[in-house]
């Protein structure tokens, strides 16, 4: 098998693993977040993740750090505050965290790089993405919201009027069906993006990752940040990557700034984020993930 044809192979068994995995994923964490809305008033999410009040950041934070989502699961929550009315800040503080602070990235963290680092490492995410949130909200970048994004989907003909009584009575048909209205909504950027993500995946060696991020180039740290970005890898795979990575050459400063921003953001979560987002505030969230793993990388370069 030729190495072109293996970079194929590759990029072929990763997709239909993230289309599966994504498709799942999505599903239920969309439907879980329905159950919770039909539990949890939005006045009680209102008032807990509140911009106005200062506690509210730092809980979005923690929230961010004990659900374990990747950076594309985090959407369907992140619809669900959209439609709870959540505070605009707070929101973003959730989307920053979840992906770089949840339970398993941080306990492979600290099985692979020590205590002090994991330390480092969270102080660092958390940080910025409390500091990051409560500055957009700021600059008003509310405004780049797109409108339908508040809205939850509607069933419409036959589906609200034929199955009325059946719906009134069984919340759960309900859920699913806002749930699968909205999957279709996104469903296109889902299979785009996936299709993007593995196709960088399988064409891209991990030793041209090493090489161009080696501790010999002073441009290490940020290009390891803008290289992590195009990839889709889950916190299960990027910490032991970037060991490997580490032992081939790359410099530490540059692991750290790679797995911020692999984990922080993806090709993948970026087109599922123009379902919700306009554009601006898709650079803004790129330029606070880029600077999150640059600053991080640089700072660990130093300190350690």
């Amino acid at each position: 098998m030729t190495i072109t044809t293996q970079m194929l192979m590759d990029s072929l068994n990763m997709f239909a693993f993230l289309a599966v995995e994504l498709t799942l994923l999505f599903l239920l964490i969309s439907y879980f977040v329905g159950v919770l809305q039909e539990y949890i008033p939005a006045s009680k999410i209102q008032s807990i993740l509140s911009s106005k009040n200062g506690k509210g950041y730092i809980i979005a934070g923690f929230l961010g750090a004990i659900t374990p989502f990747c950076s594309c699961s985090t959407i369907p929550f992140l619809k669900g505050l959209l439609r709870a009315k959540a505070g605009f800040g707070t929101m973003m503080v959730f989307l920053f965290a979840s992906p770089l602070l949840n339970p398993i990235i941080i306990g492979l963290f600290a099985v692979t790089f020590g205590l002090k680092v994991t330390v480092f490492y969270f102080i660092i995410a958390m940080g910025v993405s409390v500091v990051a949130g409560y500055t957009l909200e700021k600059l008003g970048f509310e405004k780049y919201i797109k409108p339908q994004a508040y809205a939850a989907p509607e069933s419409k003909g036959c589906a609200s009027s034929c199955n009325s009584t059946v719906k009134q009575h069984n919340k759960w048909l309900r859920i699913w069906n806002s749930t699968w209205k909205d999957f279709k909504k996104v469903l296109p950027y889902l299979i785009g993006g996936i299709a993007l993500g593995s196709m960088i995946y399988g064409f891209m060696p991990a030793e041209f990752v090493a090489s161009v991020a080696s501790e010999s180039n002073p441009f290490a740290v940020p290009i390891a940040a803008v290289i992590g970005i195009p990839l889709y890898i889950r916190a299960e795979a990027v910490i032991p990557l970037s060991a490997a990575l580490a032992a081939k050459g790359m410099s530490l400063g540059a692991v750290m700034a790679l797995i911020i921003g692999s984990a922080g953001a993806s090709l993948t979560e970026v087109i599922l984020l123009k379902s919700i987002f306009k554009n601006q505030m898709i650079a803004a969230f790129l330029v606070v993930i880029i600077t999150m793993a640059v600053s991080a990388g640089y700072l660990y370069s130093l300190m350690f």
